[in-house]
């Protein structure tokens, strides 16, 4: 099925193997359709890396990179403020289907993790964290870069207004969770205290290689260093000779489940991607959010139990 598709994609497939390429992305399970129009941009870029010669994972990484400069998501720019109002800590992943897999966790004042969890990549280690996963970025080049936007102050300003309990709504329900369970007891910024998503790209190139790439800015309800699924190796994302997988939604949740393992095990049984995609996102109550995009030989999918800005390039 050659071609483009973009937009709010809750359950869509395709089939065959007559493609030469196929590339899947995703701004976050519970984004608007209104933004997918940057979903399609970051296809675009993993196609001209693919054209240009280079391989699934390139391509995975450019994409990714692509929506992390949209303020619009919750990945690199336009990443999440936590409660302080000061301090952003981002995660990212990258796997190629031959094993190779580099992520950082609670990485501060980077432009693109993206970019850094692809140099972890050339280390012999799977994950770099905090402090060390900063300072290794500087090491390799990557500026120091703000990613708090108007955007991310607004939002948190609201879920501040929500933990006091003069939200819009929208909050709500997280802000009287976090505060019953963990903002008193475990509260552990510098500062008193006063959602979550994900961005992430699959892609099959033209040898058959596979790799998956994600990257998100966390939830405003957490604690300083806490780690969700995305840089834990088989839950946020997962690559190997069956395919790929990437999941957005509630990362402990997602943790919890080795969703992404788990769906390419499906995968790796014979199961098709879109059954594998549909019961992967069937394992999660319908209160919890979840996504996610799958890539194997015989087709790809997209599911979700929410909005979710997306996109296909076929080929």
């Amino acid at each position: 099925m050659p071609g483009r598709l973009r937009g709010d994609a809750r359950s869509w497939y395709a089939q065959g193997n007559d493609v030469k390429h196929v590339i899947l992305t995703h701004g976050g399970v519970t984004s608007p359709q209104s933004h997918a129009d940057s979903c399609a941009a970051a296809a675009d870029d993993a196609l001209a890396v693919l054209n240009a010669g280079g391989e699934a994972l390139g391509a995975a990484i450019a994409a990714v990179a692509r929506l992390e400069d949209d303020p619009r998501f919750n990945a690199g720019t336009g990443s999440n403020l936590r409660l302080d109002g000061r301090t952003i800590e981002m995660d990212a992943a990258v796997m190629a289907s031959d094993g190779r897999f580099g992520a950082v966790a609670s990485i501060e004042r980077v432009k693109n993790p993206v970019l850094v969890a692809a140099k972890v990549l050339e280390t012999p280690h799977l994950l770099l964290a905090g402090v060390g996963a900063t300072a290794f970025a500087r090491r390799l080049g990557f500026d120091d870069h703000d990613p708090v936007t108007e955007g991310a102050r607004e939002k948190h300003a609201r879920a501040l207004a929500a933990l006091g309990g003069n939200g819009d709504g929208d909050f709500s329900s997280d802000a009287a969770r976090f505060h019953a369970l963990t903002a008193k007891r475990f509260w552990n910024f510098d500062a008193e205290p006063l959602e979550c998503d994900t961005v992430g790209a699959v892609v099959r190139d033209a040898h058959g290689r596979f790799a998956a790439a994600a990257s998100t800015g966390g939830s405003t309800y957490m604690l300083r260093g806490r780690v969700g699924d995305v840089p834990l190796l088989g839950a946020g994302i997962y690559a190997g000779p069956h395919g790929a997988v990437a999941a957005t939604g509630i990362g402990e949740e997602i943790a919890r489940r080795f969703l992404a393992r788990t769906v390419y095990d499906w995968l790796a049984d014979g199961v098709a991607p879109a059954r594998a995609a549909q019961r992967g996102v069937a394992m999660f109550p319908d209160v919890l959010a979840i996504g996610v995009l799958v890539v194997g030989r015989t087709g790809q999918a997209v599911a979700s139990n929410r909005t979710m800005a997306s996109a296909q390039l076929v080929g």
